[in-house]
């Protein structure tokens, strides 16, 4: 490991100690395109002549082109804005500027055909998926089931709105995979904020990253990350929708931006509210019947699944002043009521226990350029509080009826109203320095401390402890942009540094709070490499690698106070991740598109960390598994016609095999070579859209939307144990969902009307949990630009 380490820091210094001449046939052109009132004009286009060669914006306006050096001119255009073109010398390093003047002719359609970000992410070194959401807007969907209709990945759910979910990205999953807002992980939010919670009308585009993490969002992911981009228009606006559908299902969103006149301030509200009452049909499940004296299999409603969620954030700040690009100060709160119907498996079943969440969260970014020096700094503080009620000694049926037990319904214990204290501090910094033409140097840190305070309202003979878990994240990037952006490198080194305070000593046969030291640090190397070279819009390649290392979350170590079992003898995970993709665009004609990639990954992973089950219980509890070895491919393809019908196809193979040979008393493992139980090897997606143009208005639309999901069965436990005949299998699913929306006023109202399971499919997930039936929703969308 310190070899491959020692390697490619030697490397990456040679390559930056090349001189600058070997690069001199290039240089690079930046500025800032903004209109007649000085502000940023965000994704304008730059294109280059006679280099035939172009680029976006970024949401500040701010653009960089890679070209040949000599004579050339460069033309900004934006739709709503006359173009503008400049000539000019390009050397090493030149800047130009643009003040485009808003355009007065009206025109009814605009083909715009520079690349988006989205588009210009997915075409780099690294494999990553880049999700638009703007499409997905009107529908009452979450982005938890965005994300799920993406090529390798999959999301597993444990129950219906606002559930617990099990997120995988190239076959590893769950907490291997690390969730971002804006580069800051997500729990700055509140710890119980997930993918189900975050406003769709503010989010711009979701980053998965498979594989390979990039070292500015300094992360000890193992498996991948999830980066979820936010807005940041330049204009006034208010968004706001209310949704409502099957299972007493209720979504009410609002956010918008208000830009104060003759300044540079921006104030930007966001709230957002959801409910349901999850009552959706169990099918199947076990009651006992006292005429025939024994467990029946019947059909019954759920009766305590009852899920309520509130979010709101408000920034202020300023853009593109003297001392700042950007500078906000954002205030959050969210506050979540979940009651709890079922462990980890359904077949244990709760009547009265509820988790209560509290989160109060202040953070602060700021960003800046200095020539060749770009800096960033954002940090946050999040108060947040939970409760776990689980006060009465009683065993519940699926029908509703119980009897009188010995403990609480969690875990057969005392009565308990189980308070937490989690308390997170998170500080990102960086900077960015261009070195040359092409050449660049970054340099990330982020600080994430955690502490977990416990205490019990009624359970007198809990001892309340105070642990604390600390993460540092360092990371060195080197990149290039060579041959006219042809070729693109990336080389990074990480250190991970990891300190724990844990005091607490309860349930020690269980935890291991016998076999630690309290105080512990730890320091851990990581590196990777990510290459892509295009050569042309029809063909291109990249290849990836990292050695990643993940520390246990404190939801791992310390539980969740639910279902969740503390390990406090848990280790980091590592793993060594392989990547290799092709990826192209063609155009059979001007108005048909079609689009591809196909990857292939590799993961080596030691130390997994892997979630148990006790059946008996319904409780869970995660452990490491020695050796996992992991491969698969994932691929898919997208055709447009005429910006009106467009459909999408993609599959997923991923297997995850134990290559623990021996157990630790030295007899062979029966498990060896076997497949990861629970998960997901074999699924894919289709979806097709259909949008109807100048209908009762030039500017109306209407959109049919199909999607099917078909998923492979696979086992529940490990292969190897038990008889064919008896084996826990999850069965093979297939999903279909269909949507119908309407867009008038120029895209200022909107009404979806859509159905998920049309054909009332039975459907399993994570632990064979059963999700909702066929359910219909309806959402109205209004949008002032």
């Amino acid at each position: 490991m310190r070899t491959r380490l020692f390697s490619l820091l030697t490397v990456l210094v040679l390559l930056m100690l090349l001189p600058a001449s070997v690069w001199a046939q290039e240089g690079v052109v930046s500025g800032v395109v903004k209109d007649e009132a000085g502000q940023p004009i965000p994704y304008a286009t730059v294109w280059a002549r006679p280099a035939d060669k172009g680029t976006s914006a970024d949401d500040r306006g701010r653009y960089r082109l890679t070209l040949p050096t000599g004579n050339c001119s460069l033309t900004a255009s934006a739709v709503g804005y006359q173009s503008e073109t400049r000539s000019l010398r390009l050397t090493s390093r030149t800047t130009c500027h643009f003040q485009l003047r808003e355009e007065v002719v009206r025109l009814d359609d605009v083909q715009v055909t520079a690349k988006s970000q989205s588009r210009q992410l997915s075409e780099g070194a690294f494999s990553v998926n880049a999700l638009q959401i703007h499409s997905s807007a009107n529908k009452l969907v979450t982005l938890k089931d965005i994300v799920d209709r993406s090529a390798g990945v999959k999301v597993r759910r444990q129950g219906g709105v606002g559930s617990d979910y099990d997120l995988s990205i190239n076959g590893l999953s769950g907490n291997s995979i690390r969730y971002f807002i804006d580069g800051m992980p997500l729990d700055s939010k509140g710890n119980d904020v997930g993918l189900d919670n975050i406003p769709l009308n503010l989010v711009e585009r979701v980053e998965l990253y498979k594989g390979v993490v990039p070292a500015h969002l300094s992360a000890d992911a193992l498996g991948g990350a999830v980066n979820i981009v936010t807005k940041r228009q330049r204009t006034n606006y208010l968004d706001a929708s209310y949704g409502v559908g099957s299972f007493q299902t209720h979504s009410g969103d609002l956010s918008g931006q208000l830009l104060i006149p003759h300044t540079a301030w921006v104030v930007r509200p966001t709230v957002s509210l959801n409910s349901s009452k999850n009552n959706y049909l169990m099918k199947n499940v076990e009651v006992w019947d006292e005429e025939a004296d024994r467990y029946i299999l019947t059909d019954k409603r759920r009766f305590h699944d009852r899920y309520l969620s509130l979010f709101t954030q408000l920034e202020v700040g300023v853009n593109q002043t003297s001392w700042a690009d950007q500078f906000f100060l954002s205030a959050s709160y969210s506050h979540i009521d979940k009651e709890l119907q079922t462990g980890a498996m359904q077949n244990k079943v709760y009547g009265q226990a509820e988790r209560l969440s509290r989160s109060w969260g202040v953070s602060l970014r700021y960003l800046k350029g200095w020539g060749r020096l770009h800096t960033r700094f954002q940090a946050s503080h999040t108060w947040d509080r939970s409760e776990t009620v689980d006060s009465v000694y009683r065993k519940y049926s699926w029908d509703g009826t119980w009897m009188p037990s010995t403990g609480n319904e969690i875990n057969n214990k005392a009565r308990s109203v189980r308070l937490y204290r989690r308390p997170l501090t998170v500080v990102s910094a960086g900077l960015d320095y261009d070195l040359a033409a092409g050449h660049n140097l970054a340099f990330h840190y982020m600080l994430n401390r955690r502490g977990n305070k416990r205490s019990d309202r009624i359970d007198t003979e809990f001892v309340p402890t105070n642990d604390v878990v600390s993460k540092h994240i360092l990371s060195l990037t080197y990149a290039q942009h060579l041959l006219q952006e042809r070729l693109q490198n990336s080389l990074f080194v990480k250190q991970y540094i990891n300190a724990t305070s844990i005091r607490q000593q309860d349930n020690y046969t269980i935890t291991g709070a016998d076999q630690i030291e309290p105080h512990h640090t730890q320091c851990y190397w990581g590196a990777g490499w990510g290459s892509r070279y295009t050569f042309g819009t029809a063909l291109a390649v990249k290849g990836s690698y990292e050695h990643s290392v993940r520390l246990p979350l404190s939801r791992e170590l310390l539980g969740n106070g639910t279902t969740v079992y503390p390990n406090l003898t848990l280790k980091p995970e590592s793993s060594n991740n392989y990547n290799l993709g092709l990826y192209g665009t063609w155009q059979a004609a001007p108005r048909h598109e079609l689009t591809y990639e196909v990857g292939g990954f590799i993961r080596h992973v030691q130390n997994y960390i892997r979630a148990r089950v006790s059946e008996r219980e319904g409780m869970m509890q995660y452990a490491n598994e020695p050796a996992i070895h992991i491969k698969g491919l994932d691929f898919e393809v997208g055709y447009t016609w005429a910006d009106a019908l467009q459909l999408k196809l993609n599959g997923t193979w991923s297997e995850a095999r134990d290559l623990k040979k021996y157990k630790t008393d030295g007899n062979p493992s029966a498990t060896y070579k076997n497949r990861v139980p629970n998960r997901p090897w074999l699924f894919g997606n289709a979806e097709a859209s259909y949008t109807f143009r100048h209908l009762a208005q030039p500017s109306d639309r209407l959109r049919l939307g199909l999607a099917y999901q078909w998923i492979h069965w696979y086992y529940l436990n490990w292969e190897a144990y038990g008889a064919a005949s008896s084996k826990a299998r999850i069965p093979t699913q297939r999903i279909v969902d269909a949507d119908l929306s309407y867009s008038w006023q120029g895209g200022r109202y909107h009404l979806t009307l859509s159905c998920t399971n049309l054909f009332d499919r039975l459907a399993f997930d994570n632990y064979m949990l059963q999700k909702p039936g066929r359910a219909l929703y309806a959402k109205f969308r209004i949008f002032i630009h």
